[in-house]
C-alpha cells in the first residue's frame, strides 16, 4: 500500500470531519446537493471519456494506493551486471538470463540486442514503447481529471440553482428559502471536496506513479543501448548512475 496517500485521507478526514464539522454529518447532507455534484461529475465523464477508459477507472485508481515500484539502484545493478556477461561472454550469451529478466520493456530491448538488431531500430521500437505507455496513462488519468475540474463545475451550478430557488420563492416561504440555501451552500462544500480532496490529490498521484515507470525505461533504455554498443561495464555504469538521484549514485562503492 502507498502509505503517503493513505495518510492523507487520513489526515483530509481528521481536518475536514473532526476539527470542521466537529462530528456532526446531517447538516452537511443534502441529497439535491449530491445528485448535482457527483451526478453532474458522472455526466462530465460519460461525455468525455471513452467507455473502455471507464471500464478500467477502478484499476487505475487503485495504482494511487497500491503500487510498487522497481528499485532504481536494484535496476542498475542488474544492467551493469548484464553488461559484464555480454563483454566478457558476448552479446549472445544474454538469451541465457532472458528468462530471468520479469520486465517486459527490458527483456523485450535485451532481445532485440541479442538477435543483432540495428542500434537505430532498438532506439526508436523502445522509444515509441514508452510513448504508448505516456498515452495510455494519459488517457486513464483524464477520466479522473475531468471528475475532479467537475466539482467545482458543478458545485457553481448548483450554487446557481439554489440561489434561484431562493429567488423565486421569496421571504414568504421560509421552506424554499432554507432548500435554496441548502443547496446553494452545500454544493459549493461538495465540489471543493472532490477537487481538493477525493480525487484531485488522486490525479497528481497518478502522475508521479507514471513518472516513475516511465524513469525506470529510461533506464532499462540507456541500459540497453550501451550494452548493444558494446560498451565496458564500468561506462555502462556511469551512464546509468546519471539518471539516479544523486544520493543514489554512491552504491558502486559499497558494492
Amino acid at each position: 500500500m502507498d502509505i503517503g496517500t493513505i495518510l492523507g485521507f487520513v489526515f483530509g478526514f481528521f481536518s475536514i470531519v473532526v476539527l470542521g464539522m466537529r462530528g456532526e454529518f446531517m447538516p452537511y447532507f443534502d441529497v439535491p446537493s449530491i445528485g448535482i455534484v457527483f451526478g453532474g461529475c458522472v455526466t462530465s465523464v460519460l461525455m468525455g471519456v471513452s467507455m473502455k477508459t471507464i471500464k478500467g477507472c477502478s484499476k487505475t485508481l487503485m495504482l494511487a494506493f497500491k503500487y510498487k515500484a522497481d528499485d532504481p539502484v536494484a535496476l542498475v545493478k542488474k544492467i551493469i551486471e548484464f553488461s559484464e556477461i555480454a563483454r566478457r561472454d558476448g552479446i549472445l550469451a544474454l538469451e541465457n538470463v532472458l528468462p530471468q529478466i520479469q520486465d517486459p520493456f527490458l527483456k523485450q530491448g535485451i532481445q532485440l540486442a541479442v538477435d543483432g538488431t540495428d542500434p537505430e531500430l532498438i532506439q526508436d521500437i523502445m522509444d515509441t514503447e514508452m510513448e504508448t505507455v505516456d498515452a495510455r496513462h494519459g488517457e486513464n488519468r483524464r477520466l479522473w481529471e475531468t471528475f475532479r475540474n467537475g466539482g467545482p463545475s458543478w458545485g457553481a451550478m448548483g450554487t446557481s440553482i439554489g440561489l434561484i430557488a431562493m429567488l423565486k420563492g421569496g421571504v414568504d416561504d421560509p421552506a424554499m428559502l432554507a432548500s435554496g440555501m441548502a443547496i446553494a451552500l452545500i454544493t459549493t462544500f461538495y465540489g471543493s471536496l472532490v477537487s481538493s480532496f477525493f480525487v484531485g490529490p488522486l490525479c497528481d498521484k497518478l502522475v508521479t506513479r507514471n513518472n516513475e515507470e516511465l524513469e525506470l525505461k529510461a533506464i532499462m533504455l540507456k541500459g540497453v543501448m550501451s550494452i548493444q554498443a558494446g560498451d565496458n561495464p564500468r561506462i555502462v555504469e556511469q551512464k546509468l548512475k546519471i539518471l539516479l538521484p544523486p544520493s543514489q549514485r554512491g552504491f558502486g562503492k559499497d558494492g
